[in-house]
């Protein structure tokens, strides 16, 4: 990352030391990479671990064997579990399509979405989403590293402690030098071999496998799963079946989180912001689309291996044989690795080793760089409004080499304290789901009200920990930690939290409502992000003065023949006054970009999300819950070859489609090098 850093800031126009660029990679980026960055920023630890391992929590005892701990029920992994899993990221992701369109029509100057909530609102409800978004860093990265810390030391027997605090550190190099755009660069790194390992799980599980071989082997064995071990809550005791009980709890439960993880967390705002205006709508379009096929087609390979050994039905290959998994490690999201050892024996570990540490690394970028954006907010908002880009950077690389260490010390609270990816994986939607349709509002409805925000957020809150607690001792019978974690528990939480929120937001807003035109947030300033402005602009200026508003300084001034080198083009992409944005990427995703268009994709971002979560949440499984129906050979042929198909299809877009649209700009740094070392070695000679 370094090398690709130091290669683009030489051989470009592009540089890190630029805050506009270090922040939000100048608004430019192509929707090919925006949508590798939505997959493997999305892609944490919990996708490839524990949508492989919540089965653990449904299941009961059933013999004295060495299956004997847990039924894991194989169809709540391989295909109910792996499919709600998928439904509970993806519709956020369309539905967050609509928010990231209104963003570049309605505040496209901004940087995070505290600045958007801090313009039209003022400081009160400013400083509540402040702490919403920090709670939302502190649950994303404890996942982030847990759920890293604890396949590493399965694994390899590295001391988890020195996993929690090495994992960040080394991160945090390349971000410090790179920026945002060097997180995009390694999403699409990771990204590649993401999908290399599903690809060759898929193979091995269906084609190569000497316990398998074929997709009707498969098959076979999970009707003998059924039958040696029946499943409580599912159609006929079936694996092979939609209509399970658990699956559809953990469906909501996952929903709820997703949201939550999505709307509340600003690595993914600020993909919206960094992303080209016209590309934002298709970005995220393909980007939930791509990301689905993880979940899906990864809890399908792992799920069945892990449940077919449980249950004798392949030969054991277990990392922990002649014992099962323990609670605490099932909870720990180690299954999935363990399915990987069945599977391919100590290669299957060492991948799921390697897609596990990439994921950690990518999401964590990401991270990163969120959480120096919301600092600098702070620091430019409440302490130095003045401050110019160049100590927007410096202030920015403290703030990442801080959070690094804060992020590995929080990992290691957490791991003392029992805490695991499982319990934070369900808390994450009760602790924030409240918040989630108040930020949603903010730049989409002109008549929301700042007392609505805050009274929803608020009793929203409130009322849902009430509901927390009230539901786990009504379901449970006992109040503790491990109850509160449930799914039944979370699902009381986080549907009254969002529900209520919701309402009090929408119905005191209607009471009273504003009609905020949101001229103010559509001239919201770009930072002072050139280091040329910074020669330029007279000491004690303001440093949100864009480039074009400089030049024209200049000229009146009479200062033209002074300046030795041209203004570099706009770099800020911003609505000025309501009227068009501008770019400097002369491509397909530049020029001049009008409000109708910006509507327009809105419109096309609003009619895909619709669909998109008709599909997944209502047409497809609620039909084939209610039926009862129970697949034959046919229909699970059908599937497992839809899975496989729609992989590829989402590995062809996160991989070789950033290629292509950024051809040109490789092609400008492969010659700048060439160029570069061939003069190089004839001064030499």
């Amino acid at each position: 990352m370094l090398v690709l850093t130091y290669l683009q800031a030489k051989f470009s126009d592009i540089s890190p030391k630029s805050s506009e660029e270090f922040t939000s990679a100048s608004r430019s980026v192509k929707p090919g990479l925006v949508c590798c960055g939505i997959v493997s920023a999305w892609t944490w630890s919990a996708t490839l671990l524990q949508s492989s391992t919540a089965a653990y929590t449904f299941g009961k005892p059933f013999s004295d064997s060495f299956f004997t701990t847990h039924i894991l029920t194989i169809w709540q992994v391989s295909v109910a579990l792996g499919t709600w899993y998928g439904v509970g990221g993806t519709i956020q992701l369309a539905i967050f399509g609509m928010i990231a369109a209104k963003v570049k029509m309605n505040a496209n100057g901004a940087h995070t979405f505290l600045e958007i909530v801090k313009v039209r609102f003022g400081t009160g409800p400013h400083i509540l989403f402040t702490f919403y978004a920090f709670i939302c860093q502190l649950v994303v990265c404890g996942s982030l590293l847990l759920g890293g810390a604890a396949t590493v030391t399965a694994l390899t027997g590295m001391n988890t402690i020195a996993a929690c605090m090495l994992l960040p550190i080394g991160i945090a190099i390349y971000v410090i030098f790179g920026g945002l755009r060097a997180t995009f660069v390694c999403d699409w790194s990771h990204t590649i071999i993401l999908f290399i390992i599903i690809y060759i799980f898929v193979f091995r599980a269906y084609a190569t496998s000497p316990e398998l071989g074929s997709i009707s082997s498969l098959y076979h064995l999970l009707q003998q799963a059924a039958i040696d071990t029946p499943v409580e809550g599912n159609q006929d005791g079936s694996y092979l079946t939609m209509k399970s009980n658990q699956g559809m709890v953990f469906g909501a439960t996952t929903i709820l989180s997703g949201f939550a993880g999505v709307f509340c967390d600003q690595g993914y705002w600020q993909r919206a912001i960094a992303s080209a205006p016209r590309s934002t709508t298709k970005a995220y379009m393909l980007g939930g689309l791509s990301w689905f096929a993880v979940p899906l087609c990864f809890a399908t390979v792992m799920g069945t291996f892990v449940i077919l050994t449980f249950c004798g039905l392949l030969q054991p290959n277990y990392p922990t044989y002649p014992n099962p998994l323990s609670a605490s490690q099932s909870s720990s999201g180690l299954a999935a690795p363990a399915a990987a050892a069945v599977l391919m024996g100590k290669g299957g570990a060492v991948a799921v080793l390697l897609v596990v540490f990439m994921a950690v690394t990518s999401a964590a970028s990401s991270e990163l760089i969120a959480v120096s954006s919301i600092v600098y907010v702070i620091y430019r908002t409440y302490w130095k409004p003045k401050a110019t880009g160049a100590e927007i950077v410096r202030m920015s690389h403290i703030i990442i080499v801080i959070w690094a260490i804060w992020m590995g010390c929080w990992a290691v609270i957490l791991n003392k304290a029992g805490v695991d990816l499982g319990w934070l994986f369900y808390v994450q939607g009760v602790v924030l789901s409240p918040a989630v349709i108040p930020i949603g509002l903010t730049v989409t409805w002109r008549k929301l009200t700042a007392t609505a925000v805050v009274l929803g957020s608020v009793i929203g809150a409130i009322l849902g920990m009430l509901a927390w607690f009230i539901g786990c001792w009504k379901i449970y019978g006992v109040i503790n930690i491990t109850n509160m974690a449930l799914p039944y528990s979370a699902v009381c939480s986080g549907l009254t939290g969002l529900l209520f929120s919701g309402i009090i937001t929408v119905g005191v807003s209607l009471a009273n409502p504003a009609d905020y035109d949101f001229h103010d947030t559509r001239n919201m300033e770009s930072l002072d992000d050139d280091l040329h402005i910074d020669q330029h602009v007279e000491e004690g200026s303001d440093s949100g003065h864009d480039m074009a508003k400089v030049a024209d300084r200049e000229k009146d001034a009479g200062s033209d023949k002074d300046v030795k080198e041209p203004l570099p083009q706009e770099a800020d992409v911003r609505a000025v006054d309501g009227s068009n944005l501008k770019t400097h990427d002369k491509n397909e995703y530049g020029g001049e970009v009008t409000r109708a268009e910006l509507k327009s994709a809105f419109k096309r971002a609003a009619i895909y999300s619709t669909i998109l979560t008709a599909i997944v949440t209502i047409i497809v499984p609620i039909p084939m819950f209610f039926s009862h129906y129970v697949f034959n050979e046919a229909f699970y042929t059908f599937w497992v070859v839809m899975t496989i198909l729609w992989a590829f299809a989402s590995g062809t877009f996160c991989i070789i489609l950033p290629l292509w649209e950024s051809r040109t700009e490789i092609g400008i740094i492969l010659k700048g090098a060439y160029v570069h070392l061939f003069r190089r070695s004839q001064l030499q000679q």
